[in-house]
């Protein structure tokens, strides 16, 4: 059943002649957009957004006449005089909220922009995503007016001079709508809780009032409530205390090393939603069930741009070089991974977002999310990506029958050569060994290079296995808990040396 069926048939939009938006179209109203709006800032007069409006090839000009930026470079340049209250300086106005992301490697802080045209652009492909629930034929439409919950960062924000700055789930859901707020839990008064383990208690207090629909957040934050609850009411699965829960909103790392825990902890089966919410915007959502990615948006609030992540345009650790190549949405291919940069309605341009995607449908836009551009192993030129470990982790979980929710990989010296490290989340028993020597086989499989280098430099292969508690007590030690905080694929820098610190 359709929730709202806004579509025309096929006969009457072809009778109307109405002419279908090509996805480069589609991006270049996009830019003009952005471009006009802030065409009389500072960023904006010095790189001439009036005379790049006016061009005929204005994509192509924008590209030719602002570099591309990282972090640190936009911060230095650009973003820290925001942050000093100055207004207008890469958007119109002052940025009153900034989203606190510190990745999943750095140790500071990152102050993101937020603006009120970057929360509206998000709010639009939200409800397009609600729409395309249409096309899910087996969903349970009951379960859409139940509750949301959407466990995320505390709407207690840190007060800065000019400014609120917290989590990006924790600004949304400060600025739920008055008509959602009915429908929204753990509700204003829990989510305004800054300690995590205090909120969690809260919500597993409270579960028995509530009748969830919906779940959104981090699998293995949402996957630790579940079992909190289930524990604590002694149930035999989450639908014991929540039978109209059908969905699972997700996003920001691979589902499907959780995928396996999650089928314990439901008595019936739930529909998963994939969605690419980052603090710069809202990226991608998965428009249709079984869907092999997520299809990007196009038509709102972002300008894509795509590097082909590869060694003309990446160093040894993942930084961009100057000048590197750049794509525009209808010059990508299929098959091959690209960093993602985005220029957005909130003040990032041509900003380097730290994460690689492929595309999986070119004709539909649709992608999957591959890695970081610092997360990935290429010490004697594997070029280990964590889409590469992720398929493995799952091959050898499947073929052995074991749950691996968390793992992270470093590159370690050996004698003169190198090797990886492997440290595994794996509360069933498996032996170690064994599940070394897979590893690395599957990886041998799907990586030639990686292949090649195991039988030169890359020396071998160590793994370590530890109860999926102690990956949760580490993020716990570093402060990193709840919302949008994920455990590094890939383990570099003094947060490897912590890591190994901490496991010792």
């Amino acid at each position: 059943m359709a929730l709202i069926d806004i579509s025309l048939p096929q006969s009457i939009a072809k009778a109307l002649r109405l002419p279908a938006r090509s996805p480069k179209r589609q991006q270049i109203r996009v830019l003009k957009k952005l471009l006009k709006k802030a065409r009389f800032t500072e960023f904006g007069q010095t790189y001439r957004f009036d005379e790049l409006l006016l061009s005929k090839h204005a994509g192509k000009k924008f590209q030719q006449h602002v570099p591309v930026y990282d972090y640190s470079k936009i911060y230095a340049h650009w973003w820290h005089k925001a942050l000093e209250g100055k207004p207008d300086v890469c958007w119109p106005g002052k940025i009153k909220f900034f989203a606190l992301s510190s990745g999943t490697s750095e140790a500071a802080s990152k102050y993101i922009p937020i603006t009120n045209d970057l929360m509206r652009g998000n709010k639009i492909v939200m409800i397009k995503q609600l729409l395309s629930l249409r096309t899910y034929h087996d969903i349970s439409v009951r379960s859409i007016g139940k509750g949301w919950l959407m466990l995320g960062g505390s709407t207690d924000l840190q007060k800065g001079p000019t400014y609120y700055a917290g989590d990006l789930s924790g600004i949304t859901a400060k600025k739920v709508p008055f008509w959602f707020s009915p429908f929204y839990k753990p509700g204003k008064k829990i989510a305004r809780t800054k300690d995590w383990d205090l909120k969690i208690e809260a919500i597993v207090e409270n579960a028995p009032n509530w009748d969830i629909g919906f779940v959104v957040g981090v699998p293995a934050w949402i996957q630790m409530c579940m079992e909190k609850i289930i524990e604590r009411y002694n149930l035999k699965t989450i639908h014991d205390i929540w039978p109209n829960l059908a969905f699972f909103v997700h996003g920001g790392v691979s589902f499907e090393p959780y995928k396996k825990g999650f089928e314990k902890l439901v008595g019936k089966p739930l529909t998963y939603i994939e969605t690419y919410l980052a603090s710069e915007g809202f990226v991608a959502y998965q428009d249709r069930q079984f869907a092999k990615g997520m299809r990007l948006s196009l038509n709102d609030h972002i300008f894509f741009e795509f590097i082909p992540f590869n060694d003309e345009n990446f160093d040894a650790e993942g930084n961009v070089v100057e000048n590197p190549k750049t794509l525009m949405i209808h010059e990508v291919e299929e098959g091959k991974d690209y960093a993602i940069l985005l220029s957005t309605a909130a003040g990032a341009w041509r900003y380097l977002i730290g994460d690689t995607v492929r595309f999986v449908d070119k004709e539909r836009c649709e992608i999957i999310i591959t890695g970081r551009t610092k997360h990935f192993l290429s010490l004697v030129g594997e070029h280990l990506s964590v889409d590469n470990m992720n398929k493995a982790v799952k091959l050898v979980s499947d073929e052995l029958n074991i749950h691996i929710p968390e793992y992270t990989v470093a590159g370690v010296p050996h004698g003169l050569f190198f090797a990886h490290q492997w440290y595994v989340a794996c509360d069933d028993q498996v032996d170690a060994e064994v599940l070394r020597h897979m590893i690395d086989c599957k990886l041998k499989e799907l990586n030639d290079d990686y292949a090649v280098e195991r039988g030169s430099a890359l020396k071998d292969v160590f793994l370590t296995i530890l109860p999926e508690s102690r990956f949760m007590e580490f993020m716990h030690s570093k402060g990193k808990v709840g919302g949008q905080h994920k455990f590094p694929r890939v383990m570099k820098g003094k947060m490897l040396d912590d890591w190994k610190a901490f496991v010792q």
